[in-house]
C-alpha cells in the first residue's frame, strides 16, 4: 500500500484543492469555496509539489488527466544521467505546444501546433520519488471531446509488452479514475449512507453524518493556510469514499521530535464506539503532562486501518521509529505494530486491563476474592517465579482455569505484567503501581455522544490549553526553585535540573529512603554486588509489612538497578536504589541515570534529528522543514517571559532584514 501526502495549495478566489489517495493511487478532487463542499467527478489538476512513486505513475497520471480534459500529451525533454542513463528529470507537455518547422509548413497534414504553453516539468528527488516542480494549466487553443489517447514512448529503444485495451482501460480506472468521497448529505452520492453499518465486522468508510465531510475538509484547509507545517493523509476505499484521515500540526510534529521515544496509542473512543471515531498517538513531555502527537478517524479497529495509519504517522516523523508503544489489547492492533513497528517494544495497558476485570469477571461467584487475588499476582510481586505461583493459586482456588479472559489474559502475561517488562522504557506511562492509569488526551473535550464538527472545534481548544500548560511549567521551571525537604545530596543534585513535576516525583523517592531501614549484601561477585534493601510499605487496611528489595550494584560500571525497575517504568531512580548509592558512599548520582528527557533546557540542549542537515540544492521543501524547525525553537524560547519575546522578535526582524540584503544583491 503506497501512502501519498495530501497538501492544499492556495489559488486564487479562495478556492483549495484537496488531493487524496486511495490504496490502489486513486486520485480524487474536492472544492471548498465560501465553506460549501462540492465532489467533482474529475481528475484533480496536477499542481507544485505532487510526487509519484515512479516516472511512470507521474506520466501515467497526466496521460490520464489530458485524456479526462481533452488534450494529447508528448515528452518535450528528458534528463538522463551520464553514467547510468538513469532518467532524473522531464517535461510533459501538450501535443499542441510548440509550432511546425518552416519545411513541414507546406505538408497536407492539418496544423495541430498552437503554441500551446500548458506543461508539467518534474525531477526525481533525494526520496528516489518523482516531484513536480513546475505546472502551467492554461491552453491558448480549445480542448477536444474526453476521447483522446496518448501513446507513451519506450525509452532505452526497448518496446515492451503492450496490453490489450480493455486490459489498459481497467488499469487506468482503477488507478486514476475521480471519485466523490462523501458518505452522503451532500446530493453527490448515490450510496445509502448506512450502508456501513451493513458490515459492522468489516468496516470500510467513515461512518460520517450530514456535513461531516464538510467540516473535516473546512478543518483541514483552514490548518493548512495557517499552520506551515501542518500535515495530513487520507485513505479512500475502493468507492472512492473516506475510509481513514490522519493529521498533525506543527507543534505536534515538533513535539515528536523531542517526546515520541513513549508512545500511548488511545484508541479509547473507537473502541467504545463513541460517535467520532477518534484515535490519537500521545506522548509525555518533559514536565510528565500528556503531549499530543497526532490524530486519526479510522473506520473501524481492523488490522487494515491500523496498519496505514502506522505508516502514516511514520511517514510524518520520517521514518523515526518509537522506542516503546502502548495500546490496548487488541488482536489488529498486535498484527498492525508487528508488521510497521517490527522493532518497537509493544506492550499492553495494565490500567485498561485493571479496568476491565470488573466486566470480564464480575459475574463469578466469587469474584471480590478472585479481583484481590489478581491484583496481589499483578503489583505485588517482583520475580517471575513469584507471579506465576500467584497466578497458579488463583487459578486453583477458584476453579477459574476454563475461564476465556484469564486463558487469554496469561498468554500475553509478557506483554502487561509489570515482572516481564522490567526491561522495557515507560517514561511514567507503565501505571505499574495500583490506582494509576493513562487519561485519554482528549478526557474532557469529548464525550460519548460528541458530534464531529463540536470535536474539530474543541481540538484547537484542548491543544491551546495543554501548550499553555506546558509553557506556563516552562517558566516556573526556570525561575524558581524548588524547596527541599532533606539534606541529602541527591535531592539537591537534581532540584537544579529537573522541571519542577519530574523533580516533586524523585524528591518523593527521597524522602522515603526513611522508610528503608537495612542495607545488606547478599553476593559479592567481583565488582558486582547484591544488595537486599528491606522496606517499611503501607498495605491493605493501613498496615505495614516488610518487603525486601534486591538492588545490583557495580562500581566500576557506575551501575545500579532495583528489582522494581522504577528507573525504567518511571525514569528515575527509586528510594532502593538510592539507599544503596547512599550506603557505598557515593553522593551524585551517576549521569546516565539523569534522563535528558526530564531536564529544565531539554528543548535548548537537545536537537531532534529529522535528517540530514546538509540541504539538497534544489529541493526547497527541505529548506521550508529546516528553516521552520529552526524558527520554532526559537518561538518556543521567546514566549517564556516579556524580555525573552522582546529578544526574539528582534532575531527575527534582523534575520528578515539580512534575508532582503541578500535578495537586493541578486537584483
Amino acid at each position: 500500500m503506497e501512502i501519498a501526502s495530501a497538501n492544499i495549495e492556495q489559488v486564487p478566489d479562495g478556492e483549495c484543492n484537496e488531493i487524496v489517495t486511495d490504496r490502489d493511487g486513486v486520485l480524487t478532487e474536492l472544492d471548498v469555496q465560501n465553506g460549501v463542499l462540492e465532489g467533482r467527478k474529475e481528475f484533480v489538476a496536477p499542481a507544485v509539489g505532487m510526487e509519484f512513486e515512479s516516472y511512470d505513475d507521474a506520466y501515467n497520471y497526466y496521460n490520464c488527466y489530458a485524456k479526462e480534459v481533452g488534450f494529447r500529451v508528448r515528452v518535450k525533454n528528458s534528463w538522463f544521467k551520464r553514467n547510468s542513463r538513469e532518467k532524473y528529470g522531464a517535461v510533459l507537455c501538450c501535443s499542441s505546444q510548440g509550432f511546425k518547422r518552416i519545411k513541414d509548413v507546406n505538408r497536407l497534414r492539418k496544423e495541430t501546433r498552437t503554441g500551446c504553453p500548458a506543461m508539467l516539468r518534474m525531477r526525481l528527488v533525494d526520496s528516489k520519488r518523482w516531484r513536480v516542480l513546475e505546472v502551467t494549466l492554461e491552453h491558448n487553443h480549445l480542448l477536444g471531446a474526453k476521447i483522446y489517447k496518448s501513446i507513451k514512448k519506450v525509452g532505452s529503444g526497448m518496446k515492451r509488452k503492450s496490453q490489450s485495451s480493455s486490459d489498459a482501460e481497467k488499469r487506468t480506472i482503477k488507478l486514476y479514475r475521480a471519485l466523490v468521497i462523501d458518505s452522503g448529505g451532500d446530493g453527490t452520492s448515490n450510496s445509502n449512507p448506512t450502508d456501513i453499518r451493513n458490515f459492522p465486522d468489516h468496516p470500510n468508510q467513515l461512518n460520517l453524518k450530514k456535513g461531516d465531510t464538510q467540516a473535516i475538509y473546512n478543518y483541514l484547509c483552514r490548518m493548512q493556510l495557517t499552520n506551515p507545517n501542518f500535515f495530513y493523509l487520507m485513505d479512500l476505499n475502493d468507492d472512492g469514499r473516506l475510509r481513514n484521515v490522519f493529521w498533525m500540526d506543527a507543534r505536534c510534529r515538533a513535539a515528536c521530535g523531542y517526546f515520541a521515544d513513549v508512545i500511548y496509542f488511545d484508541n479509547t473512543y473507537l473502541s467504545n464506539k463513541y460517535e467520532i471515531p477518534l484515535v490519537a498517538f500521545v506522548g509525555i513531555n518533559h514536565h510528565g503532562q500528556t503531549v499530543l502527537l497526532g490524530c486519526a478517524l479510522l473506520a473501524g479497529e481492523t488490522t487494515e486501518s491500523y496498519t496505514w495509519l502506522f505508516r502514516a504517522w511514520l511517514t510524518c516523523v520520517s521514518g523515526h521509529f518509537p522506542q516503546t508503544i502502548i495500546t490496548d489489547r487488541c488482536k489488529a492492533l498486535q498484527s498492525a505494530i508487528a508488521e510497521v513497528f517490527p522493532r518497537c517494544h509493544h506492550r499492553f495497558g495494565l490500567s485498561h486491563i485493571v479496568k476491565k476485570v470488573p466486566e470480564k469477571l464480575g459475574g463469578l461467584r466469587n469474584y471480590d476474592a478472585i479481583r484481590k487475588a489478581l491484583i496481589k499476582a499483578v503489583y505485588e510481586t517482583l520475580k517471575v517465579i513469584e507471579f506465576e505461583a500467584a497466578w497458579a493459586f488463583m487459578i486453583q482456588r477458584f476453579g477459574v482455569g476454563d475461564h476465556e479472559w484469564l486463558r487469554s489474559l496469561y498468554e500475553d502475561r509478557f506483554r502487561w505484567a509489570p515482572v516481564y517488562l522490567k526491561e522495557t522504557f515507560f517514561a511514567g506511562m507503565s501505571a505499574a503501581r495500583p490506582g494509576e492509569t493513562v487519561s485519554p488526551f482528549f478526557d474532557r473535550y469529548v464525550h460519548k455522544q460528541t458530534p464531529l464538527k463540536e470535536f474539530l472545534d474543541k481540538y484547537e481548544l484542548a491543544l491551546q490549553k495543554k501548550h499553555k500548560e506546558e509553557a506556563l511549567a516552562d517558566i516556573e521551571s526556570r525561575s524558581s526553585s524548588p524547596t527541599l525537604k532533606t539534606r541529602c545530596s541527591f535531592e539537591f543534585q537534581l532540584s537544579k535540573v529537573y522541571t519542577r513535576e519530574i523533580f516533586k516525583k524523585f524528591q518523593f523517592e527521597v524522602e522515603e529512603m526513611y522508610s528503608c531501614f537495612s542495607t545488606t549484601q547478599l553476593h559479592v561477585d567481583g565488582p558486582i554486588i547484591i544488595f537486599l534493601v528491606k522496606e517499611r510499605v503501607v498495605v491493605e487496611g493501613n498496615r505495614r509489612e516488610i518487603r525486601d528489595y534486591e538492588v545490583l550494584y557495580n562500581r566500576t560500571a557506575g551501575e545500579v538497578r532495583c528489582i522494581c525497575s522504577c528507573f525504567n517504568f518511571y525514569g528515575y531512580l527509586c528510594r532502593h536504589a538510592l539507599c544503596v548509592l547512599n550506603f557505598n558512599g557515593v553522593e551524585e548520582i551517576p549521569s546516565k541515570y539523569i534522563l535528558s528527557r526530564w531536564k529544565k533546557d531539554f528543548k535548548r540542549i537537545y536537537i531532534p534529528d529529522h535528517g540530514s542537515s546538509n540541504a539538497d540544492d534544489t529541493d526547497r521543501m527541505q529548506w521550508f522543514n529546516q528553516l521552520y524547525r529552526s524558527a520554532l525553537q526559537i518561538v518556543e524560547e521567546g514566549v517564556i517571559s516579556l524580555d525573552h519575546y522582546k529578544v526574539a522578535l528582534q532575531a527575527f526582524e534582523e534575520s528578515l532584514n539580512r534575508v532582503h540584503d541578500v535578495e537586493d544583491k541578486h537584483e
